[in-house]
Parts: C-alpha cells; sequence; structure tokens
C-alpha cells in the first residue's frame, strides 16, 4: 500500500515546527502556493495540528519506545504523527501501522523495521507509559516545562484549567458588520444555512462546529468576519468617534483595524513592519468595503512614517509570546523559548515609548496582547507608568476579566481566548 499523501506532508510539516522552528501557519501557505491539493492540505493540516497540541505527551513515548537519538532526526514527523494516530485512536492500528511505516521507507528505508517496531510496541506498552508520563510535567501536560512554571506563578489556583483549554480545539466566533447586518439576522442567515449558532457578545456570533468561510453567507461580501470574542473589545475599549485621527500601530492581519472603522469613521492610518502581511490588512478591508491608510512601517520608528500631527487615539497590539492563543496556533508553545520573554519585553516597552509623544494631550493609547504572562501585560504597564507621570488608566470593564479593574486579563475559556487590555490616558 503506498504511503498516504496526507500522513507524509503532516510529518514534514510537524518536522518543520520541531526540527527546523519554522511556523505552522508560513509553512502550510508555502504548500498551498506549490499547488497541493487542497484536500491533502487540510487533512496534513489537521493531523499536524493534533499532533502538536499532544507532542510532550507523545515526545515523551517516543523517547521511551527509541531509547536512544534518532537517527535520521527526520523519522521524529513520521513517528510523532503515527503515535498520535494511535493514541487518539484515529483509525485501525494495523491500518496506520501500515501506512506509517510506509511513509518512513519511502525517505528512509533502512528505518522501517525501526519504525514498525516502534509502533507495535507502543500499544504493547501503553498503560505502563501512561502511568510514567505523569512524573514528566511536559508529557503530562503537553507545554514546555519553563511555559508551566511562569502559569502555575502567575495563576496558581487556575493554571490547570488552562492548560487544559488550551490543549483542546479553538471555538469559531464570527464578528458581524454591522454596517451590513444585524447579529440577530445574520444570525437567522446561519441557522438556515445549517450553522447552529449562540451570540456570545455584543457584535460576536459562535458557531458550533466550525465550517470554512465559503459556507458563511455573504462572506465574501463583507456581512462577517472571523475573529475571536476576546479581540473583539479592542475596538470599544479605545473609544473613537468619527474624524479623529487614529493609529493601529501593528496591524496585521487586520481584524482590529476592520472593526474600527465598521463601528466610526475615524481617519485610520493601519501601520505594519512586516510588508507581506500587510497586504492581508488590505485585502480584509477591501472585502469588508472599508477605507483606511495601510503603510509599511517599523511603530518604533516614526520619524519614517508620522507626518508630525498628533494622534487622538492609538491601539497597541503588541508583538507577544501569543501564549493567550496557542489552542489556536498549536506550533507557538513548541517555538517560544524562555528568554525570548526578555526580547519581547523589550521590544514591547520599544514601542509604548515610541509611540506615547504621537499622541495628542487626553488622547487615549489601547495596549493589548494575546498574552497570559504578566512580564508582558501588567509589569509593562506599571514599568510604563513609573516613567511616564503624565499617564494613567482608564478602568477596563471586559466581562471575564481577572485581577486588577484597571488591567483587564482574560483567560482562555470556553468562548474566549486569552488577552491583556490596558487604556491609557495623556494628562
Amino acid at each position: 500500500m503506498p504511503a498516504s499523501p496526507s500522513r507524509m506532508l503532516a510529518a514534514r510539516l510537524v518536522n518543520a515546527v520541531l526540527l527546523e522552528g519554522r511556523g505552522l501557519t508560513l509553512t502550510l501557505q508555502e504548500t498551498r502556493a506549490t499547488g497541493a491539493d487542497p484536500r491533502v492540505v487540510a487533512a496534513a493540516q489537521s493531523l499536524a495540528y493534533g499532533t502538536l497540541r499532544r507532542a510532550g505527551r507523545l515526545r515523551f513515548f517516543l523517547r521511551a519506545l527509541a531509547g536512544r537519538a534518532l537517527s535520521p532526526p527526520t523519522l521524529l514527523g513520521p513517528l510523532l504523527v503515527g503515535l498520535h494516530e494511535l493514541d487518539a485512536r484515529t483509525g485501525p492500528d494495523y491500518a496506520v501501522v501500515h501506512d506509517s511505516v510506509a511513509g518512513v521507507a519511502r525517505d528512509h528505508p533502512r528505518a522501517r523495521g525501526f519504525a514498525n517496531a516502534i509502533l507495535r510496541n507502543f500499544r504493547r506498552r501503553q498503560m505502563e507509559l501512561e502511568t510514567a508520563l505523569l512524573a514528566d510535567p511536559e508529557a503530562r501536560w503537553n507545554f514546555p516545562a519553563w511555559w508551566l512554571e511562569r502559569l502555575q506563578a502567575a495563576y496558581p489556583d487556575s493554571w490547570q484549567a488552562i492548560v487544559a483549554t488550551q490543549n483542546g480545539h479553538p471555538p469559531m466566533t464570527l464578528r458581524v458588520n454591522r454596517r451590513q447586518t444585524s447579529v440577530q439576522d445574520y444570525s437567522r442567515l446561519l441557522t438556515q444555512a445549517g450553522h447552529a449558532n449562540r451570540q456570545t457578545g455584543p457584535w460576536a456570533l459562535t458557531l458550533e462546529q466550525p465550517v470554512p468561510v465559503a459556507e458563511l453567507p455573504h462572506f465574501q461580501t463583507g456581512w462577517a468576519s472571523v475573529q475571536d470574542l476576546g479581540a473583539q473589545w479592542a475596538a470599544p475599549l479605545l473609544g473613537c468617534e468619527d474624524g479623529m485621527r487614529v493609529l493601529d500601530a501593528c496591524a496585521a492581519p487586520g481584524g482590529k483595524t476592520a472593526h474600527l472603522l465598521e463601528r466610526h469613521a475615524p481617519r485610520l492610518l493601519a501601520l505594519d513592519s512586516d510588508a507581506r502581511r500587510l497586504t492581508r490588512v488590505r485585502d480584509t478591508l477591501a472585502r469588508l468595503g472599508l477605507q483606511a491608510e495601510a503603510r509599511h512601517g517599523d511603530a518604533g520608528q516614526p520619524w519614517d512614517w508620522w507626518d508630525g500631527e498628533p494622534f487622538d487615539r492609538i491601539l497597541l497590539d503588541a508583538p507577544c509570546t501569543a501564549s493567550g492563543v496557542v489552542r489556536r496556533h498549536a506550533d507557538g508553545k513548541w517555538l517560544k523559548r524562555a528568554e525570548d520573554m526578555q526580547q519581547l519585553a523589550r521590544e514591547q516597552t520599544r514601542l509604548l515609548d515610541a509611540l506615547w509623544p504621537l499622541l495628542r494631550m487626553d488622547g487615549r493609547m489601547l495596549y493589548a496582547t494575546c498574552s497570559l504572562f504578566p512580564a508582558e501585560n501588567g509589569e509593562r504597564i506599571d514599568a510604563f507608568l513609573a516613567r511616564h507621570p503624565e499617564a494613567r488608566l482608564l478602568p477596563v470593564h471586559v466581562p471575564g476579566c481577572v485581577g486588577d479593574e484597571d488591567m483587564c486579563q482574560l483567560l482562555p475559556g470556553t468562548d474566549s481566548d486569552g488577552f491583556f487590555y490596558a487604556c491609557l490616558l495623556k494628562t
């Protein structure tokens, strides 16, 4: 039986993340650009995501079963994908083993017997391995040890619930464009199309089951966008009004930019340092029939792009570890390193200090991240306030926030990913 193309592609995707340190989203984009069969890519994506969600557990199994370092290292991907399928019982054991071994043999003929032994021994030793992994935090919780330590320190009473949530599948939530329709009317359209849904926020409808966007009513004409509920709070918290000069400082891929324009008619500059991702902002605005100036530039170097006119509002959706959204990006927890936190904190500080002088008196800056770690959130704001006595916090009221009422930390839950918001007023 020939090797399954989807399994082989999934193995390459897993290797790209765990061996090469490449992001899964970009690797998938490059794969689609080659003209690969969309059905094969979709099946491979599902397998790769499932494998990466449980990579701590699966790597523990593989180490115990192999008893030595893999040679060549690229055996990692096909063996982890095979172990994932056996562990998750996605199909008959004999079919999974046979096809996985065929995939290994295609690229590494001499490893056929080794791969066959690993996969067959897994089922025989599974109960023993399940007991042994309880002593290994990374294997038990499917997160790096350093990540778990920081979650335990920040959320001693809820870290286990956070981890359990983030190891699951994310909800598919839509933001209804109220320039086109009402939330209630769009909900009825979804129901008529066979997509059960419920309202989870002022502009948000969450589907009971994810579907391709092509199946959403009037998606291509801008009636709705896919956006997590937590991210939908940025636009109302910024407090824009018609005619205000507004900067979205790290705008890509454009969801928050679009939401600002759906709510009001500001003079909006969407800035991003990644020219390729800025294309996505323009595409999003075009689909929704919205207009803004999209410009390539580093928000931390305003002398390259600022015309000197102060902004009434600035949204700084700062680069971060993305620790609040890893159930959407299962590769993220394995790509980040503990030392990345310091570099990201320096970048967040650089952006805050560079953008603050561009804000007019009585203007607002909304600092946002999709992180759970205090070092990227409250600690950054506390340090900023210490450097800028003319700044003060405005209360942030969002359902489900934990901690300080002047800063909002949303934890991952049934309807939302993890986000942080702090609103700064220039006095």
